[in-house]
């Protein structure tokens, strides 16, 4: 998706690992949230040439949780939950704790913790 077919549909785009059962069972629940309606959720297992977008490789996209906004604009890791949380009407308070610093930064250290750690839980929910 380029930006600017994302512009002509204001809405933002999630990239989610479908072949991770962590990250579908996050997602689903996202799915299931009031204005979920209104993103396009892309399951970037899926891709079959390597590439998800121009500018998101399909490794990248496995690395890393990428959403890109309304305004085209593409985020990864805590910038794009916080992304995502604006977008869904009650994690929108959510997503405005953690949108400025401290809150940024405090979030992507978890993250990036989490992701040294997301092996072992996903081998466990298999």
């Amino acid at each position: 998706m380029d930006k600017a077919s994302v512009k002509a549909n204001n809405q933002i785009t999630v990239y989610f690992d479908g072949s991770c059962p962590l990250c579908r069972r996050e997602i689903g629940f996202y799915k299931n949230s009031a204005g979920a309606d209104q993103i396009s959720w892309q399951d970037v297992s899926r891709a079959t040439d390597g590439q998800v977008a121009g500018d998101l490789s399909c490794q990248q996209a496995m690395a890393r949780f990428h959403v890109r906004g309304a305004d085209g604009t593409l985020k990864s890791g805590a910038a794009a939950f916080v992304e995502l949380w604006l977008s869904l009407k009650y994690w929108r308070w959510f997503g405005r704790l953690f949108a400025h610093p401290p809150g940024i930064w405090f979030l992507e250290k978890c993250y990036v913790g989490f992701l040294r750690i997301r092996p072992a839980i996903q081998r466990r929910i298999k």
